[in-house]
């Protein structure tokens, strides 16, 4: 699998003189042509339980929901500039419920036969789902989170694409000079071996150096109308894409140029933090994970994080 942060040597949809334009597809073979894409919706526990119940005033909200990702998949050409209309063959769109996280995860398939492949519709589709699932919420909760909006498949064409599972991005680097606060979002932060972020509070010989925090949980508080970002949870750098929580001990992670290794998952909180006490909860002792350095680097926002399995990348 191709790396996702490799960029394309030419955009196709810019000409030789850098100007926007629609490609033209009339050259190519029909295809089958299948794409699937994802997004997730936060919300409130409390309106997790009306959406569950079908309580909430607007009435089934993934049934309409469902309904308008599919409309707006057929609508892409009209919404997206470039995208050349497509007949599609099926679109479907499904839903899989997490009560106990308050999330909805949002799934779009798309198919066609055709000259060109329809990821653009699949996303469509998904955000539209996403959105509509806000609209018949919103009256019991206006902090739900919308995101992860992202294609997870797509056959047909040039070539095939499929989502690695262990493939995420930087979303921000954080750092504090002391413990005990909130870590600022930075530009860029330096790794060193076997001591952590240049300049960090929490850098040492120790086994805790850098730490990391998925986005995915910071939206489970923002959803609950807590004003955090990246760094409020004292983490150093803030993924998207991977399941942190769901690796293991001993696990590699290439962030960026550096290398890093999972010492510890979650950690004991000794004292109640400001943010456990205005929510009455925190993600960073369950879903916070702990590494050492084995090789530094400078490492930015948008940087690739990958998990490194079935091999032993060289440190």
């Amino acid at each position: 699998m191709k790396d996702p942060g490799e960029a394309a040597a030419r955009l196709s949809h810019v000409d030789d003189a850098g100007e926007a334009h629609m490609v033209d597809v009339g050259e190519k073979a029909v295809t089958r042509r299948v794409a699937r894409a994802g997004a997730k919706v936060w919300m409130a526990p409390e309106t997790m339980r009306l959406l569950e119940a079908q309580a909430l005033p607007k009435g089934d909200v993934l049934a309409v929901a469902r309904v308008a990702g599919i409309m707006a998949a057929k609508k892409t050409s009209e919404l997206v500039p470039l995208c050349h209309p497509l007949a599609l063959n099926q679109v479907e769109v499904s839903f899989h419920v997490l009560s106990a996280e308050a999330v909805v995860e949002v799934e779009c398939v798309a198919r066609t036969d055709g000259k060109t492949g329809v990821e653009m519709e699949a996303l469509t589709g998904a955000a539209m789902a996403a959105i509509t699932i806000y609209d018949m919420c919103k009256a019991v909760d206006r902090g739900m989170i919308m995101g992860d909006l992202r294609l997870l498949e797509k056959t047909g064409g040039k070539e095939d694409y499929r989502r690695g599972a262990g493939w995420g991005r930087v979303i921000s680097v954080n750092a504090s000079a002391a413990k005990g606060e909130r870590k600022k979002p930075a530009e860029v932060i330096e790794l060193q071996v076997e001591h952590g972020i240049v300049g960090d509070g929490h850098a040492g010989p120790w086994h805790r150096q850098v730490s990391l925090l998925a986005s995915e949980a910071i939206a489970k508080m923002q959803a609950r109308g807590l004003d955090v970002g990246p760094g409020a949870f004292a983490e150093n750098i803030t993924t998207m894409g991977v399941d942190l929580v769901g690796l293991s001990v001993g696990t590699r992670l290439a962030v960026g140029p550096a290398l890093l290794e999972i010492a510890q998952i979650g950690k004991v909180c000794h004292e109640r933090c400001a943010i456990y006490y205005q929510a009455g909860d925190c993600v960073m002792p369950r879903e916070g994970i702990f590494t050492r350095v084995l090789r530094g680097g400078k490492v930015r926002p948008g940087d690739p994080l990958r998990v490194i399995e079935g091999e032993r990348e060289e440190a």
